[in-house]
C-alpha cells in the first residue's frame, strides 16, 4: 500500500493533524478488541450477539406505575435508556479507524495487523460478533422491540467501511486477508438486510435524515463490497428522490427546521448529505455540480447553511432544545467541501472549528470522525 511521502505529509498536515493521529495510534496499540458481547442488554428479545438500543427521546411514563409505554419528547435525549451497544459500536469504530489512518500515514504493519484484530472480534469471530441485523435498534419499553429508523445507529459504520476498504489495497498476511473477506461478508448480508427487511425500507423511505443516512450507508457498503448496482441506483435515488423531497428551494431543508433542534439536525443532514455526493460522484456524473432545474443542488444546500455557522448569531429558525451553545463544530462536510470546491471560506471554517468536540452528543452526530480515510 501506498503511505505519505514527506511531500504529501506537508500536504495533508495543512488540513489533519497527522502528529495527533499516530500519537492516538500508538494507544489504540494496547487496547483489547471490542465487542457487542461486552454488555448485555437486560429488555432485548434478541441473543448477545444482537445489537440493541433505546430511542433517544423517549422517557418513563409520568402517569402509569411502570412507567409504560414510554412517552416521546422530541429533542430530550433520555441519559437512562440503554446505550452500551451505541458505545461499544463507536469505540470500535474509532480506534479501527485511528490505526487504519495511521497505517496510511507510516506504512507500519503493526497499525494495520491490530486493526484487523480489531475488526475479527467485532464482525467475525463467532462467540463474539455481532449479528448482521438490526431488528433490536432504537426500542420503546412498552411500544415496539425495534424500529426502522434504528438503522441509523450503524452510520458510524462507514468510516470502519472507509478502513476497510484501505486494508484491502494493502499488503498483509494470509490469516488478515481472509478476517477482510469475513468481513467484507458481513456488511454485504447487512446492506441486504438494509435493503430487504422490513424496517430497513421504512428506513430507506423515511423523508428527512435518516433516509440520507440509509443511503449514506448502503453507498458506503455497497462501494466496499463491490455492489455497482446499487451505487447507481443511489445516484439515481439522490437525483431523483433525496434533493426533491428534503431540499426547499433556498437550499434549506424544511422537516429539519420544524424540529426542536433546527440548527444541529440542518448541520447533520448537510453533513450526510455531502458525504452522499462525496461517496457516488465519479468523474462521469458529478454530483458535486448536479442540480435540479431549480438549482437545488449540495452547493445550494451549503450555500444556505454556511452564513449561519459563520455566524450562528443570525440563525432565524429558533434555538436548539439540547446543546445550543456548543453548535457549531468542524464537521468533515467542510473539508471534503472544501476541497472539492477548492473553497478557502469552507477550510477556513474547518480550521477554526473545534475538529474534536468532548461533548458525546456532539460525537454521536459526526458520522466521519477520521476524515484522512475518506479523501
Amino acid at each position: 500500500m501506498e503511505h505519505f511521502g514527506q511531500v504529501n505529509k506537508d500536504q495533508w498536515n495543512l488540513y489533519i493533524d497527522l502528529t495527533a493521529i499516530i500519537q492516538q495510534a500508538d494507544v489504540c496499540l494496547t487496547s483489547l478488541p471490542v465487542q457487542i458481547t461486552d454488555e448485555i442488554a437486560p429488555h432485548s428479545p434478541g441473543s448477545a450477539h444482537d445489537y440493541y438500543s433505546n430511542g433517544d427521546y423517549w422517557w418513563p411514563n409520568p402517569n402509569t406505575p411502570d412507567g409504560l409505554p414510554y412517552v416521546r419528547r422530541d429533542g430530550e435525549s433520555n441519559p437512562g435508556n440503554f446505550h452500551a451497544h451505541r458505545i461499544l459500536l463507536r469505540r470500535m469504530r474509532s480506534r479501527v479507524a485511528c490505526l487504519v489512518a495511521a497505517y496510511r500515514i507510516t506504512g507500519e504493519q503493526r497499525y494495520a495487523s491490530h486493526a484487523v484484530r480489531l475488526l475479527d472480534a467485532f464482525f467475525v469471530n463467532e462467540s463474539t460478533r455481532m449479528n448482521p441485523h438490526l431488528l433490536y435498534a432504537q426500542a420503546v419499553p412498552g411500544v415496539c422491540d425495534g424500529r426502522g429508523i434504528g438503522v441509523i445507529d450503524t452510520l458510524h459504520l462507514i468510516d470502519v467501511a472507509a478502513a476497510v476498504q484501505m486494508l484491502q489495497r494493502s499488503h498483509l498476511s494470509v490469516a488478515d486477508s481472509l478476517v477482510l473477506q469475513d468481513v467484507s461478508t458481513w456488511f454485504a448480508e447487512y446492506l441486504q438486510w438494509m435493503n430487504e427487511h422490513p424496517q430497513g425500507v421504512e428506513e430507506r423511505n423515511e423523508p428527512n435524515n435518516h433516509g440520507v443516512c440509509w443511503y449514506v450507508q448502503a453507498a458506503a457498503f455497497a462501494r466496499l463490497t463491490g455492489q455497482h448496482t446499487m451505487l447507481d441506483w443511489c445516484r439515481e435515488q439522490y437525483k431523483t428522490k433525496l434533493l426533491v423531497e428534503q431540499m426547499a428551494t433556498d437550499g434549506s431543508f424544511p422537516r429539519e427546521l420544524s424540529r426542536t433542534k433546527p440548527y444541529a439536525y440542518s448541520l447533520f443532514t448537510l453533513d450526510n448529505f455531502v458525504t452522499l455526493t462525496h461517496l457516488l460522484s465519479t468523474p462521469d456524473d458529478n454530483l458535486w455540480k448536479f442540480q435540479l432545474s431549480d438549482g437545488r443542488g449540495i452547493e445550494k444546500g451549503i450555500a444556505f447553511l454556511l452564513p449561519y455557522i459563520e455566524n450562528k448569531q443570525t440563525w432565524p429558525y429558533g434555538r436548539d432544545v439540547e446543546y445550543d451553545a456548543q453548535w457549531p463544530v468542524a464537521m468533515s462536510f467542510l473539508l471534503l467541501a472544501g476541497l472539492a470546491y477548492d473553497s478557502d471560506r469552507l477550510l477556513a471554517l474547518w480550521h477554526t472549528l473545534d475538529q474534536k468536540p468532548k461533548e458525546a452528543e456532539l460525537r454521536r452526530n459526526m458520522a466521519i470522525r477520521q476524515p484522512l480515510l475518506w479523501i
